[in-house]
């Protein structure tokens, strides 16, 4: 299945990242980059930026996916990440991973350093080696998937997270997988309407496993939203926040549609 292949190459990855930059090295590594920064990133500004009056707007940066290919040939990712922004974005979500989604590491540091908004890396986290990167890089949230993680690591994983003031967005697919991210702590729960293991998509995924889900805690709708009307379907669900990808990547003006997503003139 892809979410193996996609898990994998995540680990991989790692190993190589451990061997460039060991473990023992990172937090210092870390700690260098804070006293060195221009600037403090704010601890958890990705939840509290969800957290504002109406539905709230994670835009995407992505070039490729597994199931569509490449989706932008053209790909300026600081205009893209600056456009979004401009239009009214709560935050940025960057893709990481280089083997399938054609992503990069580059990408989110560039975005983080250009952009006023919180950026969240998305990526197949299968290590807390790559929760430290993920704060060396940048990063102000990390993605955290319930179908790659039991509940007992997902709970260290987001305990690791409070430690460097990320937020973590644990993304779950069915009702056991809220209740795995309820029983770790999640404070922020994305429910993704596409299945990671058959890619097929339903809107109505994110709608019936609301109940399911305290209202204190950020809920997000993932993939799928293409239409003004989409976005109003999940505001009447009592959704939080929505992820949007595809649709903004396909798009020639961003800003434009972005507006239109949020209740403009397309």
């Amino acid at each position: 299945m892809i979410l193996d292949i996609l898990a994998q190459s995540a680990r991989r990855r790692v190993e190589r990242a451990k061997m460039e930059l060991p473990p023992e090295k990172l937090s210092s590594w870390i700690s260098k980059a804070e006293t060195n920064s221009s600037g403090i990133r704010e601890a958890f500004a990705f939840e509290k930026a969800l957290r504002s009056e109406g539905i709230s707007f994670i835009c995407e940066v992505k070039k490729a996916s597994p199931s569509k290919g490449i989706i932008s040939q053209e790909f300026p990712y600081l205009d893209i990440a600056l456009q979004y922004e401009r239009a009214g974005a709560h935050a940025v979500s960057v893709l990481t991973e280089p083997d399938h989604f054609k992503g990069s590491d580059a990408f989110l540091w560039e975005i983080s350093e250009t952009v006023n908004i919180p950026v969240l890396r998305k990526d197949f986290i299968v290590d807390e080696y790559q929760i430290y990167q993920s704060k060396l890089i940048g990063a102000d949230a990390v993605l955290l998937i319930c179908s790659l993680l039991e509940t007992a690591v997902l709970r260290k994983y987001i305990r690791i997270c409070d430690e460097l003031g990320l937020s973590a967005l644990v993304e779950a697919h069915t009702k056991e997988e809220i209740f795995s991210a309820l029983e770790a702590g999640a404070r922020v729960i994305g429910v993704n309407n596409r299945d990671l293991r058959t890619f097929t998509v339903s809107m109505d995924n994110c709608i019936e496993l609301r109940e399911f889900v305290p209202g204190e805690i950020i809920y997000v709708a993932e993939s799928g939203i293409k239409t003004r009307d989409d976005v109003s379907r999940m505001e009447k669900a009592g959704v939080d926040a929505v992820l949007v990808g595809e649709t903004l990547m396909r798009s020639a003006d961003k800003k434009e549609m972005l507006l239109y997503l949020r209740g403009g003139r397309l």
